[in-house]
């Protein structure tokens, strides 16, 4: 019955003081993200529908009021479990095209002469109504009229985030300030997770009093009684002077506020260090800003996801908090933020919103009947105000997501140097101005050449992608640029979503084994450069050479498909294979000594991309044939089998040993993707001469320093002396 039954009652649910409309939500087990169990909220309680009398148009209007575009389907006789409480309506009858399910003819609120055995569902597609909000989501219309709050340093500064002030909240006829007479800290809680900071610190009131004392205010609220788990300031207790009174504060002042900022808005450098180690059991993936992204978590030194059953706002907010970030914005269900692989670790989260780590909340571990990765959850979290994208502006283009970079250096405005300007800078403008991700680094822009701007005032940009701003990264102290003119300025299109590309780590450790092939059956290989240089100066057709064998699926786990950056008029046909390459380079398979040195490579550059297959429910939409489309279609996989030309590293000339086999994915980052870090895999080798065996292979980023030394530490690698 436990799986049946509603959350218990610290589910986040709408003051009912607070609002008119009735709440809908759907639950229940098993299901998926768009079917359940209706349940309505009325007169502050959670309560069923029951199913005489439902039909499909009644489905209709309850879809529609939870967001999707229609039902196609409803279910009778508790099909999701039996619900608790009130039956709120019975023997509803719509006829399809009403706003609201109360619209509908009815015995009326509460009046029912059913049980819960005959609780009715609804099953909707899975589309959702343009601009339509989550209902994980805290919807601020219902509230109050508080529409956000900010805090007035009384100190001038230049230093963002602030951190410090005056609390302000904003109403449709401007802003106001909140008497602070029987303030408490949980107050200050929500305020500053509002603010997008995971803690809040004492504030010296002496020092703003002499200061506020001599300002007129506007007292818009009084005795605020927050527990400190709401997301939001208007979820707490309020008490509200009507109209835009300036009503006194008696005995009191405007309340002021002091947050402590997440570790990626620290200024000192060995502070943050310090403190962005403390949680590495927690991650957001997927994401285009910083601050959300699908959950991951880290379990048995293997990272999963977590299902979306029962996923809320005060679950959200704790990961949030335990990140660095404020309180959750939104609780995302539906792998809104694209699909994870591997395992799924946790299922039914409940926080209180008080623990200090999502491990400390209840959970249910997974059997795998109960979740797909369909299920993955994600937030949206409140991040500080940096006003980042303030510095930096595209122009010229035909949308407001591409255009010619221009920064602001000191009072000047000017373009950047397109010398060196990759997918990882434009990665960077495309978030700094929260346009998403960056689809194209553009390095000629005369086509938008619309801006009186034409002084270069950056050069020699060097990021590493995950930068909060252009000015974060490397650049030159002055300006150095071969092509000075404008029209060789960098430019960006931006995109909402990208790709995303992961190896199937395990396949290759288990379809790994070495052949030799006749060199007469290698011509083929030899022009397309699939063999070691020493293959040139063999003794053809007579011979063989030593080849690693395996398998490589590639899936796209991103929210884009994964396409080619080079149209079609520039693939190139290898008659010998009978395809076109539509990348010049797309993998790289390295063997790398102990060191990291490179003895062997694979040389597997161009690629046809085609859908080998896809999950349930997904068509194929790339296929090489016939000069077909190429790409990979997101929830498919590009499968290169190891019984096929070029899979292969030629070991001919390498020695008995310990190795390290390293792949790696759109290693020159040509495409977008959503994550540069899960695009290598490495693997423990040993090679006795005969035969070969792989061990420990894991996901990594090929690039970092980190992943470099997180590989030295595994078994196997120590003492690995070359023989």
């Amino acid at each position: 019955q436990t799986l049946l039954s509603p959350p218990p009652p610290h589910h986040p649910t709408p003051p009912h003081h607070l609002t008119s409309d009735p709440q809908f939500r759907l639950v229940g087990y098993p299901r998926k993200h768009n079917e359940g169990r209706i349940e309505v909220f009325y007169k502050g309680e959670w309560g069923t529908i029951c199913d005489d009398d439902f039909s499909l148009s009644n489905a209709n209007v309850l879809c529609r009021q939870l967001g999707f575009v229609s039902a196609t389907g409803w279910t009778h006789s508790a099909k999701y479990g039996k619900g608790l409480g009130k039956i709120w309506l019975d023997n509803v009858q719509c006829n399809g095209g009403e706003k609201s399910i109360e619209l509908c003819k009815s015995r009326g609120w509460g009046n029912s002469d059913c049980t819960h055995d005959e609780d009715a569902g609804v099953i909707c597609k899975d589309e959702r109504l343009p601009g339509f909000v989550d209902s994980n989501v805290i919807d601020v219309r219902h509230y109050n009229g508080v529409e956000e709050v900010r805090l007035r340093s009384v100190v001038p500064t230049k230093k963002m985030p602030v951190t410090e002030g005056v609390v302000e909240i904003k109403y449709k006829d401007g802003w106001a300030q909140i008497c602070d007479v029987g303030w408490t800290p949980k107050n200050t809680r929500v305020i500053c997770g509002m603010l997008g900071f995971p803690h809040e610190r004492k504030v010296n009131k002496n020092f703003y009093k002499l200061n506020t004392e001599r300002q007129k205010h506007q007292y818009r609220l009084h005795s605020v009684a927050c527990v400190g788990t709401e997301v939001h300031l208007a979820a707490c207790p309020l008490e509200s002077n009507k109209g835009n009174a300036t009503g006194s504060c008696e005995g009191g002042m405007p309340a002021v506020v002091s947050c402590v900022p997440g570790p990626q808005y620290v200024q000192n450098n060995g502070l943050k260090k310090k403190q962005l180690k403390t949680s590495s059991t927690v991650r957001l993936k997927g994401g285009a800003k910083l601050g959300e992204g699908r959950v991951e978590v880290l379990k048995n030194n293997e990272w999963g996801t977590v299902c979306d059953d029962r996923w809320t706002l005060l679950s959200a907010s704790v990961v949030c908090r335990e990140l660095g970030f404020g309180s959750a914005k939104e609780a995302l269900t539906g792998a809104r933020m694209g699909e994870g692989m591997g395992p799924i670790h946790m299922n039914e989260v409940q926080c209180l919103g008080t623990e200090k780590s999502m491990w400390n909340c209840g959970f249910k571990n997974i059997t795998s009947e109960d979740c797909q990765h369909l299920e993955d959850a994600a937030v949206r979290c409140n991040t500080p105000y940096m006003a980042l994208e303030n510095s930096v502006r595209i122009v010229g283009g035909r949308t407001y997501y591409e255009g010619r970079v221009e920064v602001q250096v000191g009072a000047r405005w000017g373009t950047v140097c397109s010398a060196s300007w990759t997918t990882k800078e434009a990665m960077v403008v495309c978030r700094q101005l929260g346009l998403g991700y960056s689809m194209h680094a553009i390095t000629e822009t005369w086509y938008w050449d619309s801006s009186n701007v034409t002084e270069m005032v950056m050069s020699g940009v060097k990021c590493t992608g995950s930068e909060m701003s252009l000015s974060h990264c490397q650049h030159h102290k002055t300006v150095s640029c071969q092509k000075t003119a404008a029209k060789f300025s960098a430019g960006v299109i931006c995109s909402e979503t990208a790709s995303d590309l992961v190896l199937n780590a395990p396949l290759v450790q288990q379809s790994v084994y070495i052949e030799d092939r006749p060199l007469h059956m290698l011509y083929c290989a030899a022009e397309e450069n699939c063999l070691s240089k020493s293959a040139a100066s063999a003794n053809w057709p007579y011979g063989h050479r030593r080849l690693l064998r395996f398998s490589s699926q590639i899936h796209n786990i991103g929210r884009a498909d994964f396409r080619p950056k080079a149209g079609r008029h520039s693939w190139v046909w290898h008659a010998c294979h009978g395809h076109y390459h539509s990348m010049d380079i797309f993998t790289h398979y390295d063997l790398l000594s102990s060191n990291g040195t490179k003895v062997a490579e694979g040389h597997k550059a161009s690629f046809c991309l085609e859908d080998t297959e896809c999950h349930e429910g997904i068509s194929k939409r790339y296929e090489c044939a016939n000069f077909g489309e190429q790409g990979i279609t997101v929830g498919c996989w590009d499968l290169y089998r190891h019984d096929i030309d070029c899979q292969w590293i030629d070991i001919t000339d390498i020695k008995p040993g310990n190795y390290i086999l390293q792949i790696v994915i759109n290693p020159n980052f040509e495409v977008a993707e959503s994550d540069f870090t899960n695009n290598a895999m490495k693997c423990n080798c040993k090679y006795d001469g005969h035969r070969i065996w792989l061990h420990n292979c894991h996901m990594g980023d090929a690039f970092s320093e980190e992943a470099e030394r997180k590989f030295e530490k595994y078994p196997g690698q120590l003492n690995n002396q070359i023989s």
